[in-house]
């Protein structure tokens, strides 16, 4: 098997594994520690904003090399197995579904909020 075949094997499964950690929040079986990993590692994997730019050479992909799925890991180890199996097989059959325009609005009107009170509380340190 190829390099880049593996590879793309890979990043499949971390959108599927990244899907699920969505609707394992989203379970009222999880406990509120696993919910919020699992709500955090969904945001930052389907923000349209990269907080690591990938133009930075290295440095930029970083974050979906490493970070991604060391937090993936992490979100994984805190579910429990039956409500991370009942996530797995929703996550697999929502990849079909059409892109939510709804949910992009509040990823992208969520990542405004984060950078203005990142502005007022850097203007407010300078004063």
């Amino acid at each position: 098997m190829r390099v880049i075949d593996r590879w793309k094997g890979r990043a499949s499964q971390l959108k599927t594994e990244s899907y699920a950690m969505y609707f394992a929040c989203k379970d009222p079986r999880a406990p509120w520690y696993a919910k919020l990993v699992a709500l955090l590692v969904a945001g930052y994997a389907f923000s349209p904003i990269d907080p690591i730019p990938d133009f930075i050479p290295l440095v930029g992909f970083l974050d979906e090399l490493v970070v991604l799925p060391l937090a993936i890991a992490l979100a994984l180890r805190l579910m429990p197995p039956s409500v991370l199996a009942e996530a797995r097989r929703r996550a697999r059959a929502a990849e079909s579904q059409p892109v939510s325009r709804v949910a992009a609005f509040f990823v992208i009107a969520a990542w405004l909020v984060l950078a203005a009170l990142g502005v007022i509380v850097a203007a407010w340190l300078v004063r």
